[in-house]
């Protein structure tokens, strides 16, 4: 009762404008919003009251909310609370780290298991330091820790390395001399280290009592039970890709990055897209420009080094050392824009946009294969244009990213 007349005290004080400041980088910002986004910012700011807290905890993006709260609370005769902020770090998925997406983050009491399942999956794209959460869990919790990181490596590899410095793990990521998957076992290595005695001093009766009434584990809905949310599983079909051909206009080297391309693609639309990719030590310049490429179009834009890139350049890789790349080659006389899709799925609709966290493209992507013919298949059906089939150069039985 005392909370619902306080919300109504501060709602005769706030101002729309204000209001509306305090909640710009949490609520979504639209020309007539809702009344509940009017109301979230005070409503947060009396939670530090009614929850009796000293100290409030959030991401750089709650800072106009605790300026909100730092302003409105003393109006009602209550104290200013003291607020502490971190870095906003992208999640193991490549968006926002959540506490409502389970693989977006490592808690603390994670098992051995699930930190390898989790990091296993994660949005870790070779060359690509933006949004790449396994880089973010380096930079803002290995090395605050310990000052050094050390990537594990075979010795045919090149043996481990020891890093010193952040940036020069980020170069040479970028760089692509650091591969994903060293990068991920590493991290998996140095996350266990630093969980394994909290892990322990959680293995007892009392706290682990504690742990499993505030984390209770989530119910699972019964096969045929009505009512759940998304009881239907998607599927997950080669027609939701929007793949184009695409005629790559321009080619430069990328300002920041001696390993990628930045590219300017007509895929038949107004204007060309801004691709970026890391071909620059497989394909020779000279042997891009002008060149047909087969496109996906609907993935989410990313930064890659400071550049959005707008879709990617589907290419054939060889699967032993030294590692080769073609891109894959649509039919002759094909024209940019044309449609290419996958033997038997012609009729499907693309999804506008794919988004990150279901990874459709992804598991997808597991099973796109070279044909011994060289040409591109899922699950052994062809990729094709009303032209024919796509294919590649030379790389029988190799993957397809």
């Amino acid at each position: 009762r005392e909370y619902t007349l306080d919300a109504y005290r501060l709602s005769s004080v706030v101002t729309q404008h204000d209001a509306k400041k305090a909640g710009a980088e949490v609520v979504k910002q639209v020309e007539h919003p809702l009344l509940s986004g009017l109301l979230y910012p005070g409503l947060q700011a009396l939670d530090e009251e009614y929850l009796k807290v000293d100290a409030q905890f959030g991401g750089v993006d709650q800072r106009k909310i605790f300026t909100f709260a730092e302003k409105y609370l003393p109006s009602l005769g209550y104290a200013k609370r003291v607020h502490l902020m971190n870095p906003m770090v992208p999640g193991l998925t490549g968006t926002k780290m959540s506490s409502s997406e389970e693989d977006s983050k490592i808690d603390l009491l994670d098992s051995k298991e699930d930190v390898k399942k989790k990091l296993k999956k994660a949005f870790c794209e070779p060359g690509n330091v933006e949004n790449n959460g396994v880089l973010s869990f380096i930079k803002h919790v290995l090395f605050p820790l310990k000052s050094e990181f050390v990537v594990l490596r075979e010795e045919k590899w090149g043996g481990n390395k020891t890093y010193t410095a952040y940036e020069a793990l980020e170069k040479d990521f970028a760089e692509q001399v650091v591969h994903p998957g060293d990068l991920k076992n590493s991290v998996e290595v140095a996350l266990n280290k630093l969980l394994d005695p909290i892990r322990e001093k959680f293995n007892c009766p009392e706290l682990k009592k504690l742990s499993s009434a505030a984390y209770p584990t989530p119910s699972k809905a019964k096969p045929g039970e009505k009512g759940t949310k998304n009881s239907e599983p998607e599927d997950v079909v080669p027609s939701r890709l929007d793949i184009r051909v695409g005629k790559v206009i321009s080619v430069e080297k990328h300002p920041d990055a001696d390993s990628l391309y930045v590219e300017k693609i007509d895929v038949g639309e107004a204007e060309p897209r801004t691709v970026v990719s890391g071909l620059v030590h497989f394909v020779p310049k000279e042997q891009l420009q002008d060149r047909l490429v087969v496109l996906l179009c609907n993935l989410k834009p990313q930064k890659m080094r400071g550049v959005e890139s707008q879709g990617m350049v589907l290419c054939a890789s060889s699967v032993g050392e030294p590692r080769q790349v073609e891109p894959l080659d649509p039919p002759a006389g094909c024209c940019a824009g044309e449609r290419v899709y996958v033997e038997g799925y012609e009729d499907g609709e693309p999804d506008e946009e794919l988004k990150p966290k279901k990874k459709v493209f992804e598991k997808l992507q597991a099973d796109f294969r070279v044909s011994e013919d060289c040409v591109a298949q899922w699950k052994q059906r062809n990729f094709l244009t009303k032209l024919g089939t796509v294919s590649c150069k030379s790389l029988k039985g190799g993957s397809i990213s």
